[in-house]
């Protein structure tokens, strides 16, 4: 019997779906929790059900979308609990990247974190919140860009676009707390420039439970 495979959409096109659709959540131009009805996003972008549908299923996968059977598709939206486990599930990851990272290609890790600061910075100047959050997540995956372990950053690429999204959701309309982020990711440079991992790791963890903090707060006062 001959084998009969159907093709019934490119894949550039289902992988631009989800692309915009994952930017836009990352981005704060979808809400915590809006509705993502299939035909109509699928007829604002222009394609049809089964490119929306694959795409949807992929951001599930990447825990942005909630898909709940017989009720539709959400933008996840995060309680303070889910904010906890996330902090301290990045917080376990990114330590351990930043002493491979250190042991493994300190020269390439550091130049990956100076440019993201001097991006941040950029950022400040120009008064783009939007920006510095990218920038921001951008110097955390210098860590895991060169530690050497692919699993290890699988592992954090598992949560890494929730933690984008929840920077620009809830940390850019509070920019009173960028002071404290900018010097904090300062702070971080300068002892991985030294090779001072325990000072690293003590600016790291206050770092991402101060973050936290902020996050819970915002949830907070969002709910009343």
């Amino acid at each position: 019997m001959p084998i009969q495979l159907d093709l019934a959409v490119p894949k550039s096109l289902s992988a631009a779906v989800e692309e915009r659709i994952r930017d836009a959540i990352v981005n704060a131009e979808l809400a915590f929790g809006q509705a993502l009805p299939e035909d109509g996003v699928g007829l604002a972008m222009g394609v049809s059900r089964t490119p929306m549908r694959e795409a949807l299923t992929r951001l599930q996968a990447q825990g942005l979308v909630v898909i709940v059977p017989k009720k539709g598709t959400f933008v996840f939206n995060p309680s303070p609990d889910d904010v906890d486990q996330l902090a301290a599930f990045r917080l376990l990851l990114e330590s351990q990247a930043v002493r491979q990272s250190l042991a493994v290609a300190p020269a390439t890790a550091l130049a990956g974190l100076q440019g993201a600061h001097a991006a941040m910075h950029q950022a400040r100047q120009d008064g783009d919140g939007r920006a510095y959050a990218r920038a921001d997540t951008a110097f955390h995956a210098s860590f895991f860009a060169e530690c050497g372990n692919a699993y290890l950053a699988k592992a954090f690429d598992s949560v890494a676009w929730q933690v984008a999204a929840l920077r620009a959701q809830l940390s850019v309309p509070r920019s009173h707390e960028q002071d404290a982020s900018f010097a904090e990711h300062a702070a971080m440079i300068a002892h991985f420039e030294a090779g001072a991992v325990d000072a690293l790791l003590t600016i790291l963890s206050r770092h991402i439970l101060r973050s936290a903090a902020v996050y819970r707060e915002a949830i907070r006062v969002l709910a009343n």
